[in-house]
């Protein structure tokens, strides 16, 4: 992992957000070009800046890290939803990912 990956993600994340550099820098408390200076590999966030960047973009630092998962924001959505289920509720869920995945691979 480089630090390219950190600015290649956040910039992915950031766009799927439907939110600009500008805007995302200003809400999380910086000068309207923060953003854009880790965009452009002039500096990186710090470790807690980095934690406030994940919660912005709606995603676990695990998430942010893990390229298979193609929508973040959402799966992290799911799983805030799926966290308050039911074990029976949590099993009918379970159930139709199964159905919805099986219907994609035929």
């Amino acid at each position: 992992m480089n630090h390219s990956f950190i600015r290649e993600r956040i910039t992915e994340l950031r766009i799927k957000k439907d939110v600009s550099e500008n805007k995302m820098s200003l809400e999380l408390g910086h000068s309207k070009s923060y953003i854009q200076s880790i965009s452009s590999g002039k500096s990186l966030p710090s470790m807690g800046e980095f934690i406030s960047i994940c919660d912005y973009l709606e995603v676990t630092p695990k998430d942010f890290f893990d390229t298979e998962i193609n929508e973040p924001q959402k799966i992290s959505r799911l799983f805030c939803y799926a966290k308050t289920l039911s074990p029976e509720r949590l099993d009918i869920l379970i159930d139709v990912a199964q159905q919805f995945c099986h219907s994609v691979k035929t």
